[in-house]
Order: structure tokens, then sequence, then C-alpha cells
């Protein structure tokens, strides 16, 4: 198996940056908005969007084996229905 190096250029490393200034933007502007219930869940995919990004490029998710992929994914998945049953037991309450 040959392995790849795990470099990448300057123009791909801006554009993070860019991208993660844009949604950082994004989110304080989302903040100054009155959406009501939906806030959190704005918040919530704006953070996930900002961690995905430095997840794959800072953390090189990107050239992980499959299964790293595949257990990074359930962990996730598993914490959204996790969340997803708090945000459902505080609003029955």
């Amino acid at each position: 198996m040959e392995k790849k190096d795990h470099v990448f250029d300057y123009r791909t490393l801006f554009y993070v940056l860019l991208a993660l200034v844009a949604l950082t933007g994004i989110t304080v502007g989302a903040s100054h908005i009155n959406l009501g219930k939906l806030n959190v869940w704005v918040a919530l995919c704006i953070a996930s969007a900002k961690a995905s990004l430095v997840l794959i490029i800072f953390m090189h998710l990107r050239f992980e084996s499959r299964l790293v992929i595949v257990s990074f994914l359930s962990t996730v998945f598993f914490l959204a229905i996790m969340i997803g049953f708090i945000f459902w037991d505080v609003g029955f309450r």
C-alpha cells in the first residue's frame, strides 16, 4: 500500500481559513437574528460545518482508513441521537 503525503498546499489552507472565518461571521450574524426555536439548530449546523472542516483538513481525516472514518461517523451519529433525546426531553417538560 502506497503512503500518501499529508500535506495540503497553501491555497487549500487559505480557502479553509476563509470558510472558517465566513462561518464564524455567519454564526455571529445568526446570533443577532431571533429565529425562535431554530436558533439552537442553526448554531449546531454551523458549528458542525466548522468542525467538519477542521477534522477533514487539519486533523487529516481525509487520509485515514475506512475503519477510522466509519467509527468516527458512527460516534457522531450516536452523539446526534443523544442530543436529540435531550432536546426531546426538554421540549416536552
